[in-house]
């Protein structure tokens, strides 16, 4: 049975949607180019209006780490960050709010910086942007007026000094510095103030050698009325993240919030926190990858956030991944993108008193494909060689498509290692996923220690340990585990990854190389000293503390490094890059191909000239996708 790859793709992205009157604008590849660009519709139903010119790509909003686009009405404006085919040197960009040519929101001001946008205020027409340097290790934090074009400095430390949390005047702000996943420190600026000043926590600079620290993990802070206290997510706690009160007159003493009304049962976090109106909130959680999203009250003085209703995690919105969500104060209304593992991203809105009314403004769907071919997925947890539960999920080929017999095994390695392989249609994972059980292929998919979505101290496993006991998690499935399912043939299994998975595509390969029969490598680490010297200066101490210092642990890197172990690699192996990749340059795939070739290992080699960290346009995702299928099939 044939299976058109075009047929699969056939879905669009619906992205990042806003609310403004009532027009509808959000990010997609609806475009000839096949790449990501900004439109916008009636919220009724229209025919979507692209508002830049073809050529001009927008960036990844899951690699953007903070707000793509971000609407000004009375400005009638869009702030958008624009960055060049993936290189995520983003830059702040002004057009019109019906569309036009991007123009420098700043002038030369962020020229040789990479910017973010953190924070904004459409009604007073202020943005707070994180800009990173490309030549020094040091980030810089300002309120910028759209209006005015003024930048007022916040705050800068090597360590991030991020904006997350603004009070109702703009003149109290909260920003923080992140270390490792966790270990955060919160520092307080007011309007007037020459520089910050240190609100909770202690700076790493100050500790003393072999001083403990708890982990706090404070984020989506929010000011109370008054500017009483701050409200945020932490991991104080509870290790699955809830939520935290810091009385601004006691701040030495972080409080907690009991939360009652939760509907949803099994493994999970917290996920997000975000001010409503008043009192009200938004509150997300990731259970069991899936998305559950609450709007709820907030008591100061009883300290308790109660979920009045569930907006998401039921009904036409259950099992699957919210990859946005936004609200409108001025309509009361919520705009977000949704998808499973099974059905293309959305864009939906609810309203009304109860939230009763789900709207969908999309209908996007594979083609020619039934949906009864597509494999939804099941659980495949299991107990680790050390006692430790990792959440798994098996991808199997739909019975309706007559497969017979033992399926061959493609293991499947998600990124980060911080993140999270979720039943999500909308990124690069699941179309693969379901493309290769289309062909026959069963797929498993590990989030071993090391993943996020199961709290801090599972995160946390990966700290110091890249290779070590993660990879052993791999070791185990493949030996202990998947062996004993009479449906999987894993005499014939390939390995697959993508960045950190990447990496541990080519660990696994080279130093378990009796496992495979083939192997793809997207864009990952292979020797963690030289990757180490590549990456933006402004991430290496992120690196040094997390993974190891290129000189201190040189041993260590060494020894946790796929270079070291490459010649041991018995099987044919694909390598896939972007050009414009920063996080894991072309030269770092390049010596693992080449250093393959002289040993005269099987490699082919794939170089995408117009992606960054991922692959996104619609005709890169058809030859590579292609590209992966066909290698599993030959050496599978």
């Amino acid at each position: 049975m044939a299976i058109s790859l075009e047929s699969l793709l056939a879905a669009r992205l619906f992205l990042s949607p806003k609310l403004l009157d009532n027009r509808l604008f959000f990010l997609s590849n609806l475009g000839q180019g096949g790449h990501l660009s900004l439109y916008a519709m009636d919220a009724g139903g229209s025919v979507p209006e692209p508002l830049l010119p073809a050529r001009i790509a927008v960036p990844n909003p899951e690699l953007a780490e903070g707000e793509v686009f971000t609407l000004f009405p009375t400005l009638g404006k869009i702030l958008l960050m624009l960055d060049r085919d993936g290189d995520e040197n983003y830059q702040p960009m002004l057009i019109p709010l019906d569309g036009g040519i991007p123009e420098p929101a700043f002038g030369s001001a962020f020229d040789d910086h990479r910017v973010r946008c953190l924070e904004s205020d459409p009604e007073r027409n202020l943005a707070y942007l994180s800009a990173e340097s490309r030549t020094e290790r040091m980030y810089v934090s300002f309120q910028a007026n759209l209006e005015t074009g003024e930048l007022v400095k916040l705050g800068q430390h090597l360590w991030g000094s991020f904006v997350d949390g603004v009070n109702a005047d703009h003149t109290n702000v909260i920003l923080v510095d992140r270390y490792a996943e966790g270990d955060h420190t919160l520092y307080q600026w007011r309007a007037g103030s020459p520089s910050r000043t240190l609100l909770y926590g202690v700076p790493l600079e100050e500790r003393r050698v072999q001083q403990e620290v708890p982990l706090n993990s404070i984020k989506n802070i929010f000011f109370t009325p008054g500017d009483r206290g701050l409200l945020f997510i932490t991991s104080l706690f509870v290790d699955t993240y809830g939520l935290g009160y810091l009385d601004l007159a006691k701040p030495e003493a972080p409080q907690k919030v009991s939360i009652s009304g939760v509907q949803h049962s099994g493994m999970g976090e917290l996920v997000k926190l975000k001010h409503l109106r008043e009192t009200h909130y938004m509150v997300e959680y990731n259970i069991d990858g899936c998305s559950w999203l609450y709007e709820g009250t907030f008591d100061e003085a009883g300290l308790t956030m109660r979920l009045e209703r569930a907006l998401c995690g039921q009904g036409r919105l259950a099992n699957g991944v919210l990859e946005a969500v936004a609200y409108d104060k001025a309509t009361d209304r919520f705009a977000l993108s949704f998808s499973t593992a099974t059905s293309p991203s959305q864009l939906c809105t609810i309203e009304g008193e109860q939230r009763a009314s789900v709207r969908q403004h999309t209908r996007e769907r594979v083609l020619g494909l039934p949906e009864e071919w597509l494999s939804p997925g099941e659980d495949a947890s299991f107990t680790s060689f050390d006692g430790l539960r990792i959440s798994a999920r098996l991808y199997l080929s739909a019975p309706a498509l007559g497969f017979e017999g033992p399926r061959p095994l493609v293991y499947y390695i998600h990124g980060g290692p911080q993140g999270q392989e979720r039943p999500d249609f909308t990124w690069f994972s699941m179309p693969l996923i379901q493309f290769l059980t289309l062909n026959g292929f069963a797929v498993f998919v590990p989030n071993v220690r090391g993943s996020t979505g199961y709290g801090l101290s599972y995160t946390k496993w990966v700290d110091k340990d890249f290779g070590g006991k993660d990879r052993l998690d791999h070791v185990h499935a493949m030996t202990q585990v998947l062996p004993q399912d009479r449906r999987l043939e894993v005499s014939r299994a390939g390995v697959i990854g993508r960045s950190y998975g990447g990496y541990m595509t080519l660990t696994l390969a080279s130093r378990h190389p009796e496992l495979w029969k083939a192997s793809v490598d997207m864009f990952g680490p292979y020797d963690l000293i030289t990757f180490s010297q590549r990456i933006p200066e402004s991430w290496k101490h992120y690196f040094e503390l997390v993974i190891g210092h290129p000189e201190r642990d040189r041993d260590f890197l060494l020894e946790r490094s796929p270079r070291t172990y490459l010649q041991q690699i018995r099987c044919p192996l694909l390598v896939i890059q972007g050009k414009h990749d920063p996080r894991v340059i072309e030269r770092e795939s390049r010596d693992v191909v080449e250093q393959l070739l002289t040993a005269g290992k099987q490699v082919d080699y794939l170089v995408f000239e117009d992606e960054g960290h991922d692959v996104l346009k619609y005709a890169n995702r058809v030859t590579c996708y292609s590209a992966i299928a066909e290698f599993f099939k030959t050496y599978l």
